[in-house]
């Protein structure tokens, strides 16, 4: 097996969807602070391949947001990926209105971000009709648009730290219709070793088409006392109106009552994978 990746310095490497800047980065620096060497990814699925090729130690992928929900194609490579999750990290989603050095505020026409951030600065736009939203893949990747173009009739919205690596301006703050936006992510690995001690796991599971299936399934949880933090269903790909489910419970794997649950689980569904047990996040004051 290759040896995970390494920055110098003893630095782990993680990888994450977007660019230097995004509100990944901020998640990888909540875990391992100025350790995270980041290496960008283009998309979900290169995100996976690196980390599953053992381009980096881990890979850091949001899973939900409080506002826009699940992400679901991550959903979808958990499914058959042999990543396992480790960690996990909850960000607040802070937007700040960027600009380049010079730019005016009365100046401004256009502001660039990536749809979901867009989407969530409605009042924002609303009382500010002239300037005109701009979707672009990626929130840092707007201030680096900016830095490429030299615009200074345009702005971005991303998060604080994408201006200073983009040596830009930051002309407003909260920029969100919801102070609780909050981001939650994933930390993947390989080799499956948690990161903290696990206190929480995460489990997909598809039922037999049966009445009452899904009752049973959840009926594990309940007879062992055992608190279900989240449940959603997932469309099976090339099997219409078939679903998989994924419930986080409190609790780890190891634990004799969860152990049990798991397996009892097993005999009751078509297939059980547990993605991991790991160390819960607390969402973040402020």
């Amino acid at each position: 097996m290759k040896r995970a990746a390494r920055g110098g310095g003893g630095e782990v490497t993680v990888a994450i969807q977007g660019e230097r800047g995004a509100f990944s980065e901020l998640a990888a620096r909540s875990l391992f602070g100025p350790r995270a060497a980041i290496l960008p990814c283009p998309d979900f699925d290169a995100l996976f391949r690196a980390a599953e090729k053992g381009r980096c130690r881990y890979g850091l992928a949001p899973v939900e947001n409080t506002i826009a929900g699940s992400i679901h194609r991550v959903h979808d490579l958990l499914l058959d990926s042999p990543l396992r999750v480790v960690g996990e990290a909850i960000v607040r989603v802070r937007l700040s209105l960027i600009a380049l050095p010079g730019a005016r505020w009365h100046q401004l026409k256009r502001v660039y971000s990536h749809p979901v951030a867009l989407a969530q600065c409605e009042g924002f736009f609303r009382r500010h009709p002239r300037l005109m939203p701009v979707a672009t893949h990626d929130t840092a990747g707007s201030v680096r648009l900016l830095r490429e173009e030299g615009a200074r009739d345009a702005a971005a919205i991303a998060p604080e730290i994408a201006a200073r690596l983009h040596h830009a301006h930051v002309l407003k703050t909260g920029l969100e219709d919801h102070r609780a936006n909050f981001t939650r992510f994933f930390l993947l690995a390989r080799d499956g070793r948690p990161i903290g001690r696990p206190d929480k796991t995460s489990v997909l599971f598809a039922t037999p088409h049966v009445p009452g299936a899904l009752f049973r399934c959840l009926g594990v949880f309940a007879l062992r006392d055992i608190n279900l933090l989240k449940v959603e269903s997932r469309p099976l790909a090339g099997r219409p109106w078939e679903y998989v489910f994924h419930v986080d419970f409190e609790g780890s794997a190891a634990e004799e009552r969860c152990r049990r649950a798991l397996g009892n689980l097993e005999e009751a569904c078509d297939f059980v994978r547990v993605l991991g047990s790991y160390a819960r996040a607390r969402s973040p004051r402020g």
